[in-house]
């Protein structure tokens, strides 16, 4: 036996111990971890973020993605299995719950969402099946530990067994609901689809077209902060389009690049906003005012103006027309989000209830971007349809009243009150409006003059903004003015 470079003895070839044993083979460093999957991890978190604590997947995952510093490819897998994960999770429980042996409620939170994101990936997506199961497998086995690896695996197995359009041809087999059938393909609640068709006045192919449209990923629009920067010149910076509505719209590439790190954004000469929410911040100034007062067009009020939106258009637009604005908002942390978007403006930012604001009145325009359903913004909001019920629609319709209420109080004679939902309810928008001009004597005027430019508004005097007509959010827009 010899010795080592230490001295100690070292077993020859052949050496065995007092026993008979050879030795075991020495170790070649410690054992490297198993290889994450930061794409899928993210995806996963942030589903479970949205599920444990409600948590929005459009702001919980963009900081993810920056915390753990995912960027590229990665960044774009993430995104895509969160928001198509979220935004379909009514047609892929449907799916899953044909492939356990159990009610899916019953199934553990972390199984179900991991069931969720797996289903997606193997029917909505061109990642081989095999990689699909396993990734997911893997992310369960992390989380809830071997004991329901098992179980996942099976359950993505079965589902794996027929694509997208057979699954729906199964569940719908033996349906007499159309409508329900619609809702399912495009993953959309009934009580919503049947909404949007209300709306619409269409249960066939216009109805299909707008859901559709509204289960579809939207495009990154950006707002072209008026008197700072043109939407051309932004276009040409962001390599973007402009709008082709919103004299201050520009659309990004599929995928909107990284936002994060923008000079323009980082600069405040842009902010991201959708063109619909441009239209109608827009439209609110340009709509025709009465002969009292003299003319006069100088003090307009955003009595909803948490978080800031479109309060930036307003202030902007004042700042060049020579106008003031105040911005009533009830919650504090919200009116702080207005104050550091209109930091510049001539905007005076009020922490009160717009119902009974302590304010003198007398202003020329009053925009009331009252709290609604947000229906028409589930693109942007995947999980949202699923959090939504039909109960929710009469306490906001109630708020809505009396904000518009409050609003014609503090219009002057001549002036315009703005009503504006992101929602395509009815109960939201024509109930809503057409109670109310006649209880306060109001006289509806034709909205679609402030919107030169934008085709298919229908009949007016009140105009719907829709994604498969327009490429927007379903803003809706209607314009009371007090009689002189």
């Amino acid at each position: 036996m010899t010795g080592d470079r230490r001295g100690r003895p070292r077993p020859q070839r052949g050496y065995r111990d007092r026993r008979g044993h050879r030795p075991a083979p020495r170790k070649q460093g410690p054992r490297r971890p198993p290889t994450r999957d930061p794409a899928r991890r993210a995806a996963f978190d942030a589903l479970r973020a949205v599920t444990e604590r409600d948590a929005y997947a459009n702001l919980i995952l963009p900081e993810l993605l920056r915390q753990r510093r995912i960027t590229g490819r990665d960044a774009a897998l993430a995104t895509e299995l969160t928001y198509g994960t979220a935004r379909a999770t009514g047609l892929l429980d449907a799916i899953v719950a044909r492939c356990v042996d159990r009610k899916l409620d019953t199934v553990d939170p972390v199984v179900r969402d991991a069931l969720r994101l797996g289903a997606y990936q193997l029917l909505r997506t061109r990642i081989p099946h095999h990689a699909a199961v396993a990734s997911t497998v893997d992310l369960v086995r992390e989380d809830a530990g071997s004991r329901v690896a098992g179980f996942v695996n099976a359950v993505l197995r079965r589902v794996s067994e027929k694509d997208e359009q057979q699954w729906l041809a199964e569940l719908t087999a033996d349906s007499s609901d159309p409508l329900a059938d619609l809702a399912l393909r495009t993953s959309h609640p009934r009580w919503i689809a049947r909404a949007f068709a209300e709306a619409l006045g269409d249960k066939g192919d216009e109805l299909r077209a707008a859901l559709e449209a509204d289960d579809a990923r939207p495009a990154v629009h950006l707002l072209a902060k008026p008197g700072q920067i043109s939407a051309e010149e932004l276009a040409a910076i962001t390599g973007g389009d402009v709008a082709p509505y919103s004299p201050y719209g520009v659309h990004l590439p599929s995928g909107g690049g990284d936002l994060a790190e923008s000079e323009v954004i980082e600069e405040g000469l842009a902010t991201v906003q959708d063109e619909g929410s441009q239209l109608v911040a827009v439209a609110s100034v340009n709509a025709p005012l009465g002969d009292a007062a003299d003319g006069r067009d100088t003090r307009w009020l955003d009595l909803c103006a948490g978080p800031g939106g479109k309060t930036v258009v307003l202030g902007c637009l004042a700042q060049t027309m020579g106008a003031t604005v105040d911005a009533v908002e009830v919650a504090e942390h919200r009116a702080r989000l207005v104050r550091e978007a209109t930091d510049g403006l001539p905007v005076t930012v009020h922490v009160t209830d717009g119902r009974a604001p302590e304010l003198d009145g007398d202003y020329d325009r009053v925009l009331v971007d009252a709290p609604c359903s947000g229906l028409g913004a589930l693109r942007r909001r995947p999980e949202a349809r699923w959090r939504k019920q039909p109960g929710d629609i009469a306490e906001l319709t109630r708020l809505q009243t009396e904000l518009l209420a409050s609003a014609y109080r503090l219009v002057r004679p001549g002036g315009v009150v703005t009503y504006v939902v992101c929602s395509p309810h009815l109960a939201e928008t024509e109930g809503v409006v057409m109670a109310s001009a006649q209880r306060l004597g109001a006289e509806l005027i034709d909205a679609r003059v402030a919107f030169p430019g934008v085709p298919h508004l229908g009949d007016g005097p009140t105009v719907q903004l829709w994604p498969h007509r327009h490429g927007t959010d379903a803003m809706f827009c209607a314009m009371l003015r007090k009689p002189a």
